[in-house]
């Protein structure tokens, strides 16, 4: 790590630690700082807590999975969106450019049609977002093309149009008193049915896409420049595009099964790190990974504690979303000029 790269991190850092204070603390049931560390410490030493055990289950049992699950979900999505920018050399790009959201709400939302199992709804939403970018990427390579970077993601915005039709057809069948608002509800991103369970199948993809991802960083460097240099540099672009679409895919649809359609992560987070760090892939990956954690809590924080109701997620991330979204266009057209 470069010196210069060490204010972005440490400032990338103090997002992350306080996301975790106020998660752990802040909610309908405080929790003192005091009572936080001792429990923590408590169990990572084998000795007796010494709080009450309603604080020790609020912290361990209720807040604990949640916090967890949604530093990888928001970790995740920010890995996902720095790497899709970089390999399509497009700022205004995110996660679910391929499908991969629109194939995962479409599984997750016939997995509540016929009424299955969470976990089995989940197992859905991931294999649908699996399945919908393999269909992107079958269609557009089998389209000849000067540049297969656009024809990819012309192809995943049809084809996400078209899962999207589909998600709108089993709204428009399911039953409205049960099936629909489960739908609606899961579309809209939440955190609130998040348990321990959830979190080994949702830590085993987010790890290993994001480790294939940190494993390519210097790779993905090249493959920021145009394809005709990438080339010339020795970069076999089209297994490389293949592998980092993979993994990028892998824990965008862990996520989007796990926590449901949580927008915006994936756009603005990666330039907020790039902002912080600079644009070399070796320090922007990991940077993006702990201000989207750090991002992710501080949004779910404030999603259950600024009304008498739980507001969903991609609400209030399309609340910050959108006008940094307006800013983003402002500049590039500055640029443009």
């Amino acid at each position: 790590m470069t010196r210069s790269a060490l204010p972005g991190f440490a400032i990338a850092a103090s997002v992350l630690i306080a996301g975790l204070l106020l998660a752990f603390t802040v909610g309908r049931y405080p929790v003192g700082l005091g009572d936080l560390v001792q429990v923590l410490f408590a169990k990572l030493s084998g000795r007796e807590t010494g709080v009450s055990p309603a604080v020790e289950s609020v912290i361990l049992s209720v807040r604990g999975p949640r916090v967890l699950a949604a530093v990888m979900v928001g970790a995740a999505l920010a890995v996902a969106g720095t790497a899709f920018q970089g390999l399509f050399r497009n700022p205004l790009v995110s996660p679910d450019i391929l499908g991969a959201s629109s194939g995962a709400a479409l599984g997750a939302v016939t997995g509540i049609y016929f009424s299955l199992g969470v976990f089995v709804i989940q197992i859905f939403a991931f294999m649908g977002g699996l399945v919908a970018v393999a269909a992107v990427y079958m269609i557009g390579s089998a389209v000849r093309s000067r540049d297969p970077i656009l024809v990819l993601v012309l192809t995943g915005v049809v084809v996400g149009a078209l899962l999207g039709a589909g998600v709108g057809l089993v709204k428009y069948l399911a039953d409205p008193y049960n099936q629909l608002p489960a739908m609606t509800f899961w579309l809209l991103g939440s955190l609130s049915a998040t348990n321990a369970a959830d979190l080994v199948p949702l830590f085993g993809p987010v790890a290993a896409g994001t480790i294939v991802l940190l494993a390519l960083r210097w790779r993905m460097n090249v493959m920021s420049l145009p394809e005709e240099e990438a080339r010339a540099l020795g970069v076999a672009t089209g297994p490389l595009r293949i592998v980092i679409v993979a993994a990028a895919t892998l824990v965008t649809s862990a996520s989007v099964a796990t926590a449901g359609i949580i927008g915006w992560v994936g756009l603005v987070v990666p330039h907020l790190a790039r902002s912080l760090v600079g644009p070399d892939f070796a320090r922007l990956l990991p940077a993006a990974a702990i201000l989207g954690g750090g991002y992710l809590l501080l949004i779910d924080t404030l999603a259950r504690t600024m009304a008498q109701i739980e507001i969903p997620l991609g609400i209030l991330t399309a609340v910050v979303g959108t006008p940094f979204f307006i800013w983003l266009l402002a500049s590039m057209q500055k640029n443009w000029s």
